[in-house]
């Protein structure tokens, strides 16, 4: 499977580069833009080649602003090439000096939890503000035995530092082929032996139950599944949500009461947002 790479420069004298970048990372996620590595010039962004086409830019808004300059280049990059390229971008970060999240062939900080991941083409390294504000609530929540779905996985990475919580049945699941067979990959490199992978949508979650549920997809996509998320939310259970901007949250709240959803807790990080609501 081939992938198409986007590399976006970014020159602006009116807005920080770093706004937009994260506005362009968000309009790229809804056409199907899955990957994304971040750099001092702007952004490098992937699609399969299966779901892309040669007008998918044409509504992307951010693109059209005279106010400054985007440039880009396309390549096609074969899937093998992707290990060599985040292994020269991806560095170890630290959550709140509890948990490290690296990859194999970087040295142990031997903080209280440790994650090892190879995220090759699969989104959730911890490195976006998003994983790491997800991170953070989990950090809070006691998980011990809890049921856990994670939704939209990734890497895995949240189930992994949930299981590693003390949750003892999870389901992580992803609607791409590469994020499903990169979840399994972490899962076994971080030993974890209670986390069950799916390929596949809401649908998979007809007659299930969790404690806790984790959705870090996008804007759109949460708020056409919340209903869903909820009736397969235990009562007082916990829904985690987080792949928006803090001005999104007007309206993922306003959703989420019509679902009978409290909010409890925010966490924001450089515009990103991450809600903690309970089922009443």
């Amino acid at each position: 499977m081939n992938y198409i790479s986007y590399t976006f420069i970014i020159k602006s004298d009116t807005l920080p580069s770093q706004l937009i970048t994260e506005i362009l990372i968000a309009e790229l996620g809804v056409v199907g833009f899955e990957s994304f590595t971040e750099n001092e010039n702007g952004v490098i962004a992937y699609i399969q080649k299966k779901d892309w086409n040669d007008t998918i830019l044409k509504d992307i808004q951010i693109l059209q602003s005279d106010k400054y300059e985007i440039i880009y280049t396309i390549e096609e990059i074969e899937q093998v090439n992707w290990n060599s390229e985040w292994e020269k971008n991806f560095n170890p970060i630290q959550v709140d000096d509890l948990v490290s999240i690296r990859a194999p062939f970087h040295e142990n900080p031997n903080l209280k939890y440790d994650i090892s991941i190879e995220p090759k083409m699969s989104f959730g390294t911890g490195h976006h503000e998003t994983t790491y504000l997800m991170i953070q609530h989990l950090i809070d929540l006691d998980l011990e035995g809890k049921t856990i779905l994670d939704m939209g996985c990734g890497t895995g990475i949240l189930a992994i530092f949930s299981e590693m919580k003390g949750a003892k049945n999870l389901d992580a699941i992803d609607i791409d082929n590469w994020c499903y067979e990169n979840s399994l990959e972490n899962i076994e490199r971080n030993n974890c032996k209670n986390i069950s992978v799916f390929e596949g949508d809401v649908s998979l979650l007809k007659d299930k139950k969790y404690d806790v549920i984790i959705a870090n997809i996008n804007r759109n996509i949460l708020l056409q599944d919340i209903e869903v998320y909820v009736t397969s939310l235990k009562q007082k259970g916990i829904l985690l949500l987080s792949g928006f901007y803090t001005e999104d949250i007007p309206v993922i709240n306003k959703e989420a009461k019509k679902s009978q959803l409290r909010i409890e807790k925010k966490l924001e990080k450089n515009n990103w947002a991450a809600l903690k609501f309970v089922k009443l």
